[in-house]
């Protein structure tokens, strides 16, 4: 058979179309001249070689032709009069195909989607590389700048998508406190073959003492990839899980307390655990009325930029009046208030 396709390509005889990509992404990736610019002469014939393979064995009926004749009769037939098929006779019956004449880099130009992709491109190193199916890094620190925005016909293939936005929910003694949460997600990506694909991911989210609701933390590229495009920034929103007993404002802390008449016009002290698991007593010997609020200086939520502070804690009061009172009761009250 003189040439063995099968065998440059490192492939067995029933190779299909993906089986081929990946096999001749792999390997003109690994002899392009600019990755072997001390053995360039030769990586150029093994890349012309690879790209011939893949040409050839891609093509359902020049592979059948290379199968059965060789490479021999491809590349030696006659072109029929417009220069770009030929035919053959099997067993009784004649079979046309088309020749290809594509040169390596048109070859990677219809595989990947852009124009010349390895034309000036010894430096691949800058993001944009994912979103064509080649490794970070791969090529050195640098980019060619036909792949850099506003370079002529390739920005198209260097757009960003918007960002995809996620809710992070936080308990109130996570923002108090400060935590590591970890947060699986799932998001559209292409695999190594450049198909659509979905992947699971967990992000690990380092939630600082006195972030608030609302706050928001971006992981750039990390969210949604489409064809010929960099993957958009994936961002998360915090929300805060509602307390049973302290709500948030600002960086004070409120929570109100059910108290009895008697307890507002006599006194009473209030017991709280506070978000980091302290036990506070504060006694209330003012009078309590409808607008009093006590106030404890430091027992609010962590001020984010200033470590050593607190907002503070705000305590309200519920009172609840007697629903029913004795002819003693109203009386004895009477003479109370009134000989105040």
């Amino acid at each position: 058979m003189g040439v063995n396709y099968y065998k440059i390509l490192q492939v067995d005889r029933n190779a299909n179309d993906d089986d081929l990509k990946k096999a001749y992404r792999m390997l003109a990736m690994k002899w392009h001249p600019d990755k072997n610019p001390n053995n360039k002469r030769d990586a150029e014939a093994k890349f012309k070689n690879i790209s011939e393979a893949y040409d050839v064995l891609s093509d359902p009926q020049r592979r059948v032709v290379y199968d059965q004749l060789g490479e021999e009769y491809l590349k030696g037939q006659t072109p029929l009069p417009n220069g770009s098929c030929s035919s053959y006779t099997s067993h009784g019956s004649s079979t046309k195909f088309c020749r290809n004449s594509r040169s390596a880099n048109d070859l990677f130009s219809e595989l990947f989607g852009f124009p010349s992709p390895f034309e000036g491109m010894s430096h691949m190193s800058d993001p944009r590389a994912a979103a064509y199916g080649f490794p970070r890094g791969l090529f050195g620190d640098n980019v060619s700048a036909s792949l850099r925005p506003g370079a002529g016909g390739a920005s198209s293939y260097t757009r960003k998508g918007a960002a995809i936005e996620r809710t992070l929910l936080c308990s109130l003694e996570d923002l108090f406190m400060g935590c590591v949460k970890k947060m699986k997600i799932a998001k559209d990506a292409l695999d190594n073959m450049g198909r659509p694909t979905t992947v699971e991911k967990i992000l690990t989210v380092d939630i600082k003492p006195g972030w608030k609701k609302g706050t928001k933390i971006t992981f750039p590229e990390l969210g949604d990839q489409q064809p010929r495009g960099i993957p958009s920034d994936l961002v998360l929103t915090l929300d805060e899980i509602p307390h049973r007993v302290f709500k948030r404002d600002g960086n004070d802390l409120i929570t109100t307390q059910d108290i009895s008449l008697v307890e507002a016009l006599t006194g009473y002290t209030v017991h709280l655990t506070t978000l980091d698991g302290r036990n506070l007593t504060i006694p209330i010997d003012s009078i309590v009325g409808p607008t009093y609020e006590e106030v404890v200086i430091g027992e609010g939520m962590p001020i984010p930029k200033e470590a050593s502070r607190h907002g503070n804690l705000r305590i309200k009061f519920n009172v609840k009046f007697p629903v029913e009172l004795t002819s003693e009761q109203r009386m004895g009250i009477h003479e109370l208030l009134t000989s105040s």
